[in-house]
Order: structure tokens, then sequence, then C-alpha cells
């Protein structure tokens, strides 16, 4: 009779039912399938995140333009607050002044005046000698006039008034941009083939009534084509309109999208902590690159304008200035990415994270008993922040978390105070922990996740 081979009872968590025992081969057989499923498990998880993380980060950059899109463009305020600047900027000042100079002067005969007064002399008995050279005094007349005219206008243009004129404009104007960026037509910033202008008409009528005051008569000529002026001349203005639709469609909704692809790719991963420091450091590097495409594009734009349309200083100003905001919240998340990062990094398991847990710990412990040897002993509540640690800890980032978010375009200034805080009440209800009596453990997070 053929021996068998003992059998072993289902040990607890084997899926077996009650009173089925399994042999030692069916067991081990049975311990490498689930094994095998964890396995498959833990690897579609990974593959399910790093999909969401894919995403995630090809949407980013997309997010924050329209974002910006959304607030800056399509906000009366805050286009009003963008824009604003360039009456100040004197290379803009420069243009403007120029060109109602060449358009006054132009309107003004100076030929005319010195053949009157060729005509006048001869009529006088004037020598010949002398009525052929007043023709002469055409260029002198002129450049007479010219350094008037333009001093006027200087002073126009660099005073309160050309400022305030600026953004009342502008603000009147805000309904015509909007239009212009989706395509309309507007009456103030007109999309014109490949070119945007921008329509000056009060600040050329207070210029007008300034020189007719002056007794320039001929000021009041100006016609209406110039009082615009040359914002933006390319031949992809088209497709730039095409894109800022979809951007101001989305603008509401993109960032939202991002954020959540971003988190359900952390929480999907098996690995919290690691997927959390992979994901902000691929939106840093994300800005990094949305970065140079600003610079990028600012060159490409200034490639693009004629000298004779706008002058490249005036130019790059214009650029600047119209892009500032959208690159101080690039920057920003950047900051955030790496702080995150760096957050995530300390919390985990390597040699140099777990040596400043242990620097921290033993800091915060050696002045929370430096404090309760001096009689302050926090008793219950300092046993219960040290019980609660975590819980504490995910609070108070939570609440930094929280006013970042409530906070109205938060710059690097604002996220390195919140930071700052909220390293600062951390350390403080450390030390509070550490000050109560018996309390010895050390400030450290618990177990890291990989």
């Amino acid at each position: 009779m053929a021996s068998k081979t003992p059998s072993a009872p289902s040990a607890p968590g084997d899926g077996a039912g009650p009173g089925v025992t399994l042999s030692a081969e069916e067991h081990a057989d049975y311990r490498r399938m689930r094994r095998a499923a964890a396995v498959r498990h833990r690897k579609t998880r990974y593959t399910g995140a790093s999909l969401l993380l894919l995403v995630a980060l090809l949407l980013s950059p997309l997010a924050v333009v329209a974002a910006w899109v959304d607030d800056t463009v399509t906000d009366t305020g805050r286009y009003v607050q963008t824009v604003a600047p360039l009456a100040k900027e004197p290379a803009v000042q420069a243009v403007v002044t120029d060109r109602l100079t060449t358009r006054v002067v132009a309107n003004v005969d100076v030929e005319a005046v010195t053949a009157s007064l060729s005509k006048a002399l001869a009529n006088s008995g004037a020598p010949p000698a002398v009525v052929d050279r007043s023709a002469a005094l055409a260029g002198p007349l002129r450049a007479a006039l010219t350094n008037t005219v333009h001093g006027i206008v200087q002073r126009v243009v660099a005073g309160d008034a050309f400022a305030q004129a600026w953004e009342g404009a502008n603000r009147r104007a805000h309904a015509g941009v909007v239009g212009m960026l989706t395509g309309d037509d507007s009456r103030a910033v007109r999309a014109q083939g490949d070119t945007v202008t921008l329509d000056l008409g009060t600040v050329v009528d207070q210029v007008k009534q300034r020189l007719a005051d002056r007794g320039f008569e001929k000021a009041t000529a100006i016609p209406t084509p110039d009082r615009q002026i040359t914002l933006f001349e390319t031949a992809k203005l088209s497709k730039a309109q095409d894109a800022m639709r979809l951007l101001n469609v989305m603008g509401a909704w993109l960032p939202v999208i991002t954020i959540l692809f971003a988190a359900l790719a952390v929480w999907t991963a098996p690995a919290h902590r690691t997927m959390l420091l992979i994901t902000a450091s691929g939106v840093g590097v994300m800005m990094v690159v949305l970065l140079v495409g600003l610079a990028v594009v600012r060159r490409v734009y200034l490639g693009s304008v004629p000298d004779s349309v706008l002058p490249p200083d005036a130019a790059a100003v214009v650029y600047d200035t119209f892009v500032r905001f959208l690159r101080n919240s690039v920057r920003t998340l950047l900051v955030v990415s790496v702080i995150t990062a760096l957050t995530a990094y300390l919390y985990g398991p390597s040699r140099v994270a777990r040596r400043v847990r242990s620097l921290a710990g033993r800091g915060t412990g050696a002045a929370g008993r430096a404090l309760r040897d001096a009689g302050l002993d926090t008793g219950g509540t300092g046993h219960w922040l040290d019980d609660h640690r975590a819980w504490t800890t995910g609070g108070v980032i939570g609440f930094g978390a929280l006013a970042l978010v409530l906070w109205n375009y938060p710059t690097v200034g604002a996220v390195l105070l919140v930071v700052g805080l909220v390293v600062v009440v951390l350390v403080v209800l450390a030390v509070l922990a550490a000050a109560t009596g018996g309390a010895g453990r050390a400030a450290a997070p618990g177990r890291a996740d990989r």
C-alpha cells in the first residue's frame, strides 16, 4: 500500500474552508498563487498611477496657462492691473510721443508758411537775396515746430493724465480685449488680419486739446486712424485665437481636472509618499519647461514685430508686462513643488532623511526638557500632543495648504511665509509635547512609506 503525503491543516487566511486540509505541496502552491496575485495587483496599481501621473504632468502647463487666461484676461480688474504699468514705461511713452508728434507736424504745412513769408518780404521791397534765402527757413522752422510739439506731447504722456486715461481706456476696452482673444471685433482693441491694435482715442483727444490751446490749430486735423498703436503683429494670430478660445473655455475646469488626476495618481500608487515625491518633482520639471517656453515665445514675438511697427524695447516691455502674472504663477508653483518634494523626501527612509528627523527630534526634545526643568510642565496637554503627533502635524500642514488655496494669487514670498509659519507651529507643538513629565519619545514621524 503506497504511502500518502501527510496533510497540513489549513492556515488562517489561506482561503480554505473550515475543516478543509491541504497537503504541504498544495499549501505551497496556494501561497505562491496568492503572492503572484498580490504582485499583479501591485503592478496594476503602479501602472494605473503612472498613467494618471502622465496625464497630470501633460495637463499641468496648460492648466496654469488656462487659469491665467481665466483670471487675468477675462477679469476686468485683473486685466487693468496687468496693463496699467505700461503707461509708466519710458519705452511705451516714447512710442506714443513720437507717433503723435510726427502726425501733428505732418499736418502743419511748413512750406506754405515759408512761401507766405517770402511773398510778404517781396511785397515789402526786401532785396531779392533775402527773399530767396527765406525759403531756407523751412528746415529750421520744421525742427523748431517738432521740438515744441514733442515737448508738449511728452509732458502730457509722462503726466498722471496719461496714466489715468490709459487705465480708463483699458478698463472700458476690456470687453474688446476678450473679444479680440476670442476672434470677435471690438472698438478699442481690434484684431485685423495678423495685427492687434489698441485705440488711444482719449489720449489723442487730450493731446490735441493741449496743442490747440498752445496755438497749434492744425492739431485738430489728426485723423482717426492715427489714434491706434499696434501691439502685436504675427502670422500666427488666428492659431493663437483658436488656442485662447479653448483655454478660455477650459480655464475654470482644467486646473481642477489636473489636480484630480495628480491626487488619484498618489492615492492609487501602493507607496503614497514615493508617488507624492515623484508627482511634485514632475510638476516642478513641467514648470521649468513652461518658463523656458515663455522665454522662447518672447524671442519669437520680438522677432515677429517689425521695428517700424514697434521698437524692440517697447515690444519687450509689452510682452513682459502682459505675461508677468503668468510668470509669477509658474514660479510660485515651482517653489510649491520643490517644497512638497523635499517634505516627502524628509519623511522617507533614506539615511539623510532619518538623520534630519533625528536631529529635529533631539532638538525639540532638548528644548522641551529645558522648559520642563524651568518649571513649565505641559502635563496632560503635552501627553495628548505627544500621543497625537501625526494628527497635529497633518492638521497644521493641511491648514497651511488651505491658506495657500484661499490666498488670492499667492506669490513666492507668500508661499515661503506660509511654509515658515507651518514649520514654526510644528516646532512649538513638538517642544510642548516634549515638555511634559515622562515625555521622551523622539519627534520623528512614524514608519516611512517606501
